[in-house]
C-alpha cells in the first residue's frame, strides 16, 4: 500500500537514522516506503534469511527474537512504534541475524534495499549524512560487545 508522504515525513523525522536530512530529503526517502500488515504471531522477518529491506513500526507491536545453535530462543528487544529495524539490510544483501515476530496487529513502513540505494544515486549528500549514522551506530554496537 502507498504511504501518505507527510505522515511517513513525520515518522522519518523522529527516526534516529535519518536524523541529518532536510525535509526534501525526507519526502523524497518517504516516497519510496510502503505499507505492510502483520498479524498477531506473523513472523516479519525471519533470521538467517535474506534482508528484503528497512523496517519502522507505525502501531502495534512485535519483538526481536535470536534463535541460538541449541534451539534456544532470546526475545533480544521488543519494537514499538517508532522503533526500525533492518538498517544493515540496506546496504548488504547478507542473512538476518535475528527474526522479528508481531505480537500484536503491527503496521510497518518498509524501504526496500534497491529503491533505498536509488535514493542515495540521487543525492550524495543524503547518502553521506545516512552512512555517517549507520557508523555510529555500529561502532555502539561493537562497543557493547
Amino acid at each position: 500500500m502507498v504511504v501518505d508522504v507527510k505522515s511517513t515525513v513525520g515518522l522519518l523525522q523522529r527516526t534516529p537514522l535519518f536524523n541529518g536530512l532536510d525535509k526534501r530529503q525526507l519526502e523524497s526517502l518517504a516516497r519510496r516506503f510502503v505499507e505492510r500488515k502483520f498479524d498477531a504471531g506473523e513472523t516479519i522477518v525471519t533470521q538467517g534469511r535474506g534482508g528484503e529491506g528497512f523496517f519502522v513500526v507505525v502501531s502495534g507491536r512485535a519483538e526481536a527474537i535470536r534463535e541460538h545453535a541449541d534451539g534456544e530462543k532470546t526475545v533480544l528487544n521488543p519494537l514499538e512504534p517508532g522503533d526500525f529495524f533492518g538498517e544493515m539490510a540496506l546496504l548488504s544483501e547478507g542473512i538476518r541475524t535475528a527474526s522479528v515476530v508481531a505480537a500484536e496487529p503491527t503496521t510497518c513502513l518498509v524501504l526496500a534495499r534497491w529503491d533505498f540505494l536509488g535514493v542515495l544515486r540521487e543525492d550524495a549528500e543524503m547518502a553521506v549524512v545516512i552512512l555517517q549514522e549507520l557508523a555510529e551506530r555500529f561502532v555502539r554496537v561493537l562497543n557493547t560487545l
